[in-house]
C-alpha cells in the first residue's frame, strides 16, 4: 500500500493547489489511498461541507481535521453524516463525529486516526491514552494504521512516534505548517515525520498575510489575520507500506510551488 498524505490545506490558495496538482501527484506516485488534512481549508480556519465534498471529488478517500475543527459552525450539521471525515479522537466523550475510521482499499483495511497534542494547545484528553484505547478497539481489524498527530511541538510529536513505533504504520505530524526534514523509518517499522507542512500560500507566515502577522509581533496589538495571496505551495508525503507486516518501507517528502518541484 502507498499512502499520499497532503498537509494542512489553507484557504482558497490551498484548495486551488489540490485541484491543480492532485492528478499529477497520483500519476507520479500511484498511491493506493489519498488523505488530506483540511482543518484550515475554509478561509484559513475550519471546513465546510462543500469543501469536504470537493476534496472527495478530487480523489481523497479520507479528510482529517485538527484544533480548528469547529471554527465553521456548519460542521455540526454534517459531521455525523460525513463518512470520510475524521476529527481528533481525544476530544471529550460526546463530541460530534468520530476520531478514527477503517476503510477497505482493495483487500487491505486501513485505519486512519486523528489526534490532538496538548503542549501549547487547548485542553483535550491525553492523546497517548486515547490512542491506546483506539488500538485496543481496532484489535486486528485493520491491516495498516495511519496516525495524523496534530500537535504544536516536535518533542510531543517525536514522543508519539516512539510510543507507537511498531504498533502503527505511520505517525505524521500536522499543525505547524512548516515541513520538517526528519522523515525516517523508526526501528520497529513505523514511518515518522514531525510535520508534513501545509498546502497554501508560500509567501505568507503559516499561510496568513505576513504584514498582519509582523504587525502583531511588532506591536502586540490584536490583528485580524487573512489568508495570504500570491505564490503558492503544496506539501505532502508518500509512504510505502508492506501490507503483510504493516511496517513502512519508505517515506518521502513532496514539495511543489507555483514555480518548481523541490522534492
Amino acid at each position: 500500500m502507498k499512502i499520499l498524505f497532503i498537509g494542512d490545506v489553507v484557504g482558497s490558495p490551498g484548495r486551488e493547489m489540490i485541484t491543480e496538482h492532485i492528478k499529477g501527484l497520483k500519476q507520479e506516485h500511484r498511491p493506493t489511498v489519498t488523505i488530506i488534512n483540511g482543518e484550515n481549508a475554509a478561509h484559513g480556519k475550519g471546513i465546510t461541507e462543500k469543501i469536504y465534498k470537493g476534496f472527495l471529488a478530487e480523489g481523497a478517500q479520507v479528510v482529517t481535521l485538527g484544533n480548528h475543527s469547529w471554527d465553521k459552525k456548519e460542521i455540526f450539521s454534517f459531521i455525523d453524516d460525513a463518512t470520510a471525515l475524521v476529527r481528533p479522537a481525544n476530544y471529550p466523550e460526546g463530541t460530534p463525529g468520530v476520531g478514527y475510521r477503517i476503510i477497505q482499499i482493495n483487500q487491505v483495511k486501513l485505519a486512519v486516526i486523528n489526534l490532538l497534542g496538548r503542549t501549547f494547545m487547548n485542553p483535550v484528553d491525553c492523546p497517548f491514552k486515547k490512542v491506546d484505547d483506539i488500538l485496543a478497539e481496532i484489535n486486528g481489524e485493520a491491516d495498516v494504521i495511519f496516525v495524523d498527530f496534530h500537535a504544536e511541538t516536535t518533542s510531543e510529536k517525536q514522543a508519539m512516534g516512539w510510543y507507537l513505533d511498531g504498533r502503527v504504520s505511520a505517525v505524521i505530524g500536522t499543525h505547524t505548517h512548516v515541513q520538517t526534514a526528519d522523515e525516517r523509518i523508526l526501528p520497529q517499522g513505523t514511518a515518522y515525520l514531525s510535520d508534513v507542512g501545509m498546502t497554501g500560500p508560500l509567501d505568507g507566515i503559516l499561510g496568513m498575510d505576513r504584514h498582519a502577522v509582523l504587525h502583531k509581533f511588532l506591536t502586540s496589538m490584536p490583528v485580524r489575520f487573512e489568508v495570504a495571496e500570491g505564490k503558492r505551495q503544496l506539501n505532502a508525503c508518500i509512504i510505502a507500506i508492506n501490507d503483510k507486516t504493516m511496517n513502512a518501507t519508505s517515506i518521502k517528502r513532496i514539495t511543489r510551488t507555483d514555480e518548481q518541484t523541490i522534492y
